[in-house]
């Protein structure tokens, strides 16, 4: 088999297969190129290597081992405001460039990992835009119609992986850069938790708010790239330990709640294919989660998302900008430079009230997050066309953003998934948004999605692969704690576990020994689990969580009296801690055993 056929699209599992089957990464390098050539997009690249570099660092590479280096022979990108030791740093402003003599910590992660770099990519200007146009180098092509713009500001990273040029490439992620291009491209973008990923060696645009993003084929590729750059960097300054950021995808739990916009929250702007596309991605939904999606309001998510460019915030980017925007305002995109300029307009004391209103509207946003756990919402409005940019540069700019420039405010993790093509033959594309430290629980929802949507990878014929088995138990550094009542996914007390980063692993009853009651006292209601003798209970459904020692610890010491933490016996021959009462506590309690769980107990009190 030719590496052209082995590559159709190449994913890590693709590649590692052919390795594995005899292939050398020279035959894929070459491979690369070939393609690179073939699209014949002079946009894309801002610096591509030459080929026979890269196949220098092909040939260097040991042998193949993925288990100690994930990344074994995987060619990869590089956004141009990301820096690469040797290679110039342009932020696609030529009298800007400058050439970094040490690789971004995230970057050199990936190398160490054994991927191999092709280039670095063309973006909005200063990372300043979400259409792609904004650059002073020819315009990346829409890889799916180009009469669409690209997006942007990642524009070249995602235009890369859509033709499958590289199996990913790195982005950043300001207000949407590494989720608008992946949804027109038809890809996967993630967009992870603030501090998770190292920024050192980042060009900056809002320092506060930039993230390193990812794009990939699949959801699971995009992860594995995450996992690989999410190590600590106490070197970064905005870096910060995030418990889950080398957890693999796990199950989705039972009692997943997602949200969707409300019908007043639903902005296609008339635009009917928009529309029914998201329609039909609430249907896959509807297939993979079993609670039905719940509307939600999403007023307050709009207002946050309107301080970005229209509050003190571009003042950030003039900071980010200030030697050239002050000494040489004509090296900057007339559009950029409009836009950066507009910070003058603000005062220190602006600054100061745009984060008073800020705090408020994210006190406001609070109550989404009490009722669900993940968001859905579309990547984008519409799609728009180079010829709408040419005659508005700011406008569809700006309508691109409407669920993007919220997120990384409000300090959520969010993951692009690409849905079901519009009835045009154009993607669409949605948006799974969470709390910080939640990427796991959106890698798990997406895979899911992503395989339901049944679309091809990018440009190319290859479709979704199915999503993969979820891990069921803890990693090394885990406890495995079993729940039974209000900690389970759905209920009033699960926000305890996820917000120490506990993730949930598998639904699994207990050995036939246990008895369930349900304890005087509440709101929250609580049951109590407790051993009887061999013979004398019934199995009783709950919940294992994984989480951190760290994290058990301070959840354990909150525990009130009479419940307590011992050895839990399950069905499946596991025995991990969890929840028990004391005798005590049983006066007064009604024994609920019959229904098997908490749970169902609840329901039947809702009649």
């Amino acid at each position: 088999m030719s590496a052209a056929e082995l590559t159709t699209f190449p994913t890590i599992a693709t590649l590692h297969a052919a390795y594995a089957a005899g292939a050398s990464p020279a035959e894929i390098i070459t491979e690369t190129y070939r393609r690179i050539e073939a699209v014949a997009d002079p946009g894309i690249f801002i610096t591509l290597r030459p080929e026979h570099d890269v196949l220098a660092d092909a040939a260097a590479i040991e042998a193949f081992d993925p288990a100690t280096k994930p990344l074994w022979g995987i060619p990869f990108a590089v956004k141009d405001n990301i820096d690469v030791e040797g290679l110039p740093t342009t932020a696609a402003c030529p009298g800007f460039a400058y050439t970094p003599n040490e690789t971004a910590f995230a970057v050199q992660r990936l190398l160490d990992a054994g991927a191999i770099l092709i280039g670095k990519t063309n973006l909005d200007q200063f990372a300043t835009g979400l259409v792609g146009v904004r650059t002073p180098y020819p315009v990346p092509r829409n890889a799916i119609d180009p009469r669409y713009v690209p997006g942007g500001s990642s524009s070249g990273s995602a235009v890369a992986v859509a033709h499958g040029l590289v199996t990913f490439a790195l982005g950043t992620d300001t207000a949407g850069s590494g989720r608008v291009p992946a949804a027109l491209n038809n890809i996967v973008g993630l967009k992870p938790s603030l501090g998770s990923v190292s920024s050192r060696g980042m060009v900056p645009a809002c320092r506060t708010l930039d993230t390193i993003s990812v794009f990939a084929g699949t959801v699971d590729d995009a992860h594995a790239i995450y996992r690989v750059m999410a190590p600590f960097d106490r070197a970064d300054p905005w870096s910060r330990p995030h418990p889950n950021a080398a957890a693999k995808p796990a199950a989705l739990p039972p009692g997943l709640r997602v949200g969707v916009p409300d019908t007043a929250s639903r902005k296609s702007a008339g635009d009917l294919q928009s529309e029914r596309a998201f329609d039909l991605a609430v249907t896959d939904l509807a297939a993979v989660v079993s609670a039905p999606a719940r509307a939600v309001d999403m007023s307050p998510l709009f207002e946050v998302a309107s301080l970005l460019y229209s509050g003190p915030w571009v003042a950030e980017r003039y900071q980010a900008i200030r030697d050239v925007i002050e000494t040489a305002p004509d090296l900057l995109h007339p559009v950029t430079r409009k836009i950066i300029g507009s910070a003058t307009a603000f005062s220190a004391a602006d600054a100061f009230a745009g984060l008073y209103q800020l705090a408020e509207l994210r006190r406001a946003s609070d109550a989404i997050w009490s009722s669900v756990d993940v968001l859905m919402v579309p990547t984008y409005p519409r799609p728009r066309t180079v010829a709408d940019l040419e005659a508005d540069p700011i406008g569809p700019n700006s309508e691109l953003g409407t669920y993007t420039n919220f997120v990384n405010l409000l300090d959520l993790c969010a993951l692009a998934v690409p849905s079901r093509f519009r009835t045009d033959g154009f993607p669409s594309g949605v948006t799974l948004i969470a709390p910080s430290g939640r990427d796991d629980l959106l890698a798990a929802l997406g895979q899911r999605l992503h395989a339901a949507s049944g679309v091809p990878l990018g440009a190319s014929s290859t479709k979704v692969p199915a999503a993969p088995a979820a891990t069921t138990s803890a990693a090394a550094n885990e406890i495995e704690l079993v729940v039974v009542g209000a900690h389970l996914s759905g209920m009033p007390l699960n926000h305890e576990l996820t917000s120490r980063g506990a993730r949930f692993l598998r639904a699994v009853a207990t050995a036939p020994d246990y008895k369930l009651f349900a304890l005087q006292g509440g709101p929250p209601f609580r049951p109590g689990l407790l051993r009887v003798a061999a013979g004398e209970g019934v199995p009783i459904a709950t919940e294992v969580w994984a989480i951190s020692a760290e994290g058990f610890g301070s959840f354990v010491a909150g525990i009130p009296a009479p419940l307590g933490i011992g050895t839990t016996r399950l069905s499946d021959g596991t025995a991990p801690k969890g929840f028990i009462v004391e005798a005590e506590g049983l006066k007064g309690a009604t024994d609920i055993s019959a229904f098997g769980g908490w749970r169902a107990y609840i329901k039947s009190l809702a009649g």
